[in-house]
């Protein structure tokens, strides 16, 4: 009897960012914490938080920034509509860690609006998860070199 497992559909407004099936276990940033999704799952759906994604095949794992957006699993078929989401090759580490910074200087200006220290807040959160998943990336893909 072939192993369950599921389908992976990452869709943002731009692009479909990932269609993959044979996927053992999802790992998602879910707004009350990160949720791991295996094979068989309830229904459900839920909002998402900025964070990484990760995906398990096997001994792979691929990890993704997402920021916010839903998550839809239906059967075996774990549906992801996102804000925003980069593969961490595609992540320009120097630009993020520049984003967090400018983000940091804006939240500790003097008589700052509620808006845009609310944009500010929101977009170190961004940074400083796309600064996590390319160091994730880095630091695995120098180990798996040695």
């Amino acid at each position: 009897m072939a192993k369950k497992q599921l389908t992976l559909r990452l869709v943002t407004p731009e692009r479909v960012v990932q269609e993959s099936s044979g996927v053992d276990f999802v790992v998602l940033p879910a707004y009350a914490g990160e949720m791991g999704i295996l094979p068989g799952h309830a229904p459900f759906f839920v909002q998402l938080q900025e964070g990484s994604l990760r995906t398990h095949r096997g001994e792979d794992v691929n990890v993704l920034a997402i920021s916010g957006g839903f998550v839809e699993i239906h059967g075996d078929v774990v549906s992801v509509f996102a804000e925003t989401a980069e593969m961490a090759e595609e992540i320009d580490a120097e630009r993020a860690r520049q984003a967090l910074e400018k983000a940091k200087a804006q939240m500790v200006s003097p008589n700052i609006d509620p808006l845009t220290l609310a944009q500010a807040e929101a977009a170190a959160r961004r940074a400083a998860v796309r600064l996590k998943v390319a160091e994730l990336r880095r630091t695995t893909h120098s180990s798996s070199r040695s």
